[in-house]
């Protein structure tokens, strides 16, 4: 939706919104999921992660009450605290990311899509890169975390005999 109207729009935002409220939530049921072979390096991680995403949650609802346009005009409103939030997102992803790997309780190409968004998400905010490109790594991310939650199911369902 940002990339076609070229910047952010209310509805994109109530969607992020949206979508930003139950990450700190999905990120600890993954850590618990994975107990105990996870270790604590997981849990920080993951916590790491719930919080920045907290905050994101935050920076929508500013976007929408202060009609901000697009990322450029928002990080430029929030300066250094966002960036702060965008290091404990990369840094907690990654912990959890590594230490998931680690444990090997998920599908571990699952986790590595995960792992793999991140590190473009850090690119991005790390090279002369237009800011609409996060949404390849936000992209990739989502569907590592979509990924392990499938993964989950699977393992957790059981069909009776006459399916399988």
């Amino acid at each position: 939706m940002e990339w076609n109207s070229g910047g952010f729009s209310h509805m994109q935002l109530l969607i992020n919104y949206v979508g930003f409220l139950p990450i700190p939530f999905l990120l600890f049921g993954l850590y618990a999921y994975q107990r105990p072979q996870i270790g604590w390096d997981g849990l920080i991680g993951s916590v790491l992660y719930g919080i920045a995403f907290i905050y994101f949650a935050h920076t929508t609802l500013i976007a929408i009450e202060g009609s901000i346009s697009n990322y450029e005009m928002l990080l430029g409103k929030l300066g250094g605290v966002y960036t702060f939030h965008g290091g404990l997102m990369v840094v907690g992803g990654t912990m959890f990311g590594i230490a998931s790997l680690r444990a090997k309780v998920l599908w571990q190409g699952a986790v590595s899509l995960f792992m793999v968004g991140i590190i473009l998400n850090f690119g991005v905010a790390l090279l002369p890169l237009p800011d609409i490109l996060q949404i390849l790594g936000s992209s990739v991310r989502n569907l590592g975390l979509i990924a392990m939650g499938v993964s989950i199911i699977r393992k957790s369902v059981v069909l009776p005999q006459s399916l399988t």
